[in-house]
């Protein structure tokens, strides 16, 4: 038995097991602090939002109405544009981002060329939301008035081609989601494409599979679960995007089932009136607010059972 097989086979230390615990506990002392830390956040926003609560219970969420001055408040038209627009970003960049993953994981491409795309892939997510905004308003939307024309006149039987395009709205909106979430899920796909072991690659090929049959069947599923914690994770930040989507999607109260009319979020919402509302309005924004936080909390734990009922298959 050489030296190396006698260190191996040596009790560990009491040091090195303390060193463990204490590893152990620290990190579980962390873990309940975020969830006690989303629960304080929970609390505190439902206490703020109470007087609103009381005064206008369920119908806060049915209810279009947004008056100030009367003290009307109903968040069902933001409630919409927060799901209609994130669901676009989603539409777009799911297959864009899921796609660039796989090309960017593959070798498709010599190692070079590859890094400089995935620096510059990842380089999206540090441009601040504001410039995403500034480009929104004087390029994107010229680009599209066109085609928002062109689709009223040839699809403006549907309703959500039914309006003529003004320039902010809702499809504008959702490209520039599309955009900043982009990297997220080309990162996240990306990484759970290339953790996975290679003896997956080579167990299919050798079994006669080609590539892409490989990449489809075998590949994607296995990294199921990582690609939609990065979807997830991307619909987040769509979801509570403020300032780029509040420059570009037009700031109406008024529910429009348009894709080509102005439309709002309640991210939106808060950034435009949070700063100078007063008395019963504030605990209507912090209702609108806490409204927010349980959707993506509703969105992840329907992710997080998609996920674990793949994994049963």
């Amino acid at each position: 038995m050489n030296r190396d097989e006698e260190r191996a086979i040596q009790p560990r230390q009491q040091q090195e097991r303390v060193m463990d615990s204490g590893f152990f506990w620290v990190t579980r002392i962390f873990a309940f602090a975020i969830a006690g830390i989303l629960v304080w956040i929970a609390i505190q926003m439902a206490k703020d939002a109470l007087p609103a609560m009381q005064a206008f219970g369920l119908n806060f969420f049915t209810s279009s109405s947004w008056n100030p001055v009367r003290d009307e408040y109903g968040v069902w038209p933001m409630i919409y544009g927060t799901l209609v627009s994130s669901a676009l970003g989603l539409l777009f960049a799911v297959p864009l981002g899921v796609g660039t993953a796989i090309f960017l994981s593959e070798n498709f491409l010599p190692k070079s060329v590859q890094t400089v795309l995935v620096f510059m892939v990842e380089l999206l997510a540090a441009i601040p939301s504001v410039v995403y905004g500034l480009w929104g308003i004087f390029v994107l939307i010229p680009f599209l008035r066109p085609i928002g024309l062109f689709l009223h006149k040839t699809l403006g039987f549907l309703p959500i081609f039914s309006t003529s395009p003004v320039g902010p709205g809702m499809l504008p909106a959702g490209i520039i989601l599309t955009i900043m979430i982009l990297p997220i899920i080309t990162a996240i796909s990306r990484d759970s494409l290339a953790s996975l072991p290679p003896d997956l690659r080579q167990a299919s090929l050798g079994l006669g599979a080609t590539r892409w049959e490989t990449i489809i069947r075998v590949l994607i599923p296995a990294a199921f679960s990582g690609i939609v914690g990065g979807i997830m994770l991307g619909l987040g930040r769509a979801m509570g995007e403020t300032m780029a989507v509040t420059m570009i999607i037009g700031n109406s109260n008024d529910l429009k089932f348009s894709l080509l009319a102005p439309g709002n979020t309640i991210a939106s919402l808060l950034a435009n009136q949070f700063a100078e509302a007063s008395g019963l309005q504030i605990s209507a924004l912090m209702y609108a607010g806490l409204v927010l936080f349980l959707l993506t909390l509703v969105v992840n734990i329907g992710a997080e059972l998609i996920v674990r009922k793949v994994k049963k298959f």
